[in-house]
């Protein structure tokens, strides 16, 4: 493999023109719509409310806090049992949806550090860039990575999202409720947790997918092994590096 002297990497040169480029412009929208996609899924929080009346007239209202990272079956609540005032029975909701949220940031935060990366080295290193084969050859194998981690996560997210929804939502925190089976005893479901920032992370993950997939072309078309087929790329690019 061809090594890259340290002194290049010392050789800043700032040059906003390849921003001005499909392969620059689309990841700074990467590194936008990652930010997006990991906030906005990252620090959700919800309550799910409902309400509990005896035959003897007690209320009891259920108020049960969940969020990121969705390890719903650590939740517990407290209910009335109807049997007496000071009868309360703890209850947990069931699932743990951990692990489709918890890749989905993970795949978010690593594009952010690797779009940041790969911008420094865009605008100021761009003659080390276009110079070192290597350099393109491994941004277009990463950048292809990325479409399909985003394709896999954002799915998985999506389903895990699904999941999340049904075991959150009032009517699944009434069933399990002993009290709530009698005739005599009146649950009432509260709202639906709202769930828009997280519809919207989803929606994120997958513009993340379609962003990544279009710029594995323009990543693609940087490396040598399209050049080889296109001998007048290389000209062009020797024009470019002069100036």
């Amino acid at each position: 493999m061809e090594a890259i002297p340290f002194q290049k990497f010392r050789a800043f040169k700032l040059n906003i023109n390849p921003l001005k480029e499909p392969l620059g412009f689309i990841k700074v929208l990467q590194w936008v719509f990652a930010i997006f996609a990991f906030a906005t899924c990252g620090g959700y929080a919800g309550t799910s409310v409902a309400s509990v009346k005896c035959q003897d007239g007690q209320k009891d209202l259920i108020s049960v806090h969940f969020g990121y990272p969705f390890r719903l079956n650590q939740i517990t609540y407290k209910a009335l049992t109807c049997k007496n005032d000071t009868s309360y029975e703890t209850l947990n909701l069931l699932g743990d949806f951990s692990s489709p949220p918890e890749f989905f940031v993970t795949i978010g935060v690593f594009t952010f550090l690797y779009c940041t990366a790969a911008l420094v080295i865009y605008v100021g290193y761009q003659s080390l860039y276009q110079q070192n084969k290597y350099l393109p050859i491994a941004d277009f194998v990463v950048t292809a990575l990325f479409a399909f981690l985003w394709l896999v996560s954002s799915s998985a997210w999506a389903q895990g999202l699904s999941d999340v929804k049904n075991a959150t939502k009032p009517t699944a925190i009434i069933h399990p409720i002993s009290a709530c089976q009698g005739k005599t005893v009146v649950c009432t479901p509260g709202a639906v947790p709202p769930m828009g920032r997280l519809n919207a992370s989803v929606i994120f993950g997958f513009m993340n997918f379609i962003l990544w997939s279009g710029n594995s072309w323009f990543a693609f078309k940087e490396t040598s092994w399209h050049k080889a087929t296109n001998p007048q790329d290389v000209a062009e690019q020797g024009t470019n590096v002069e100036r």
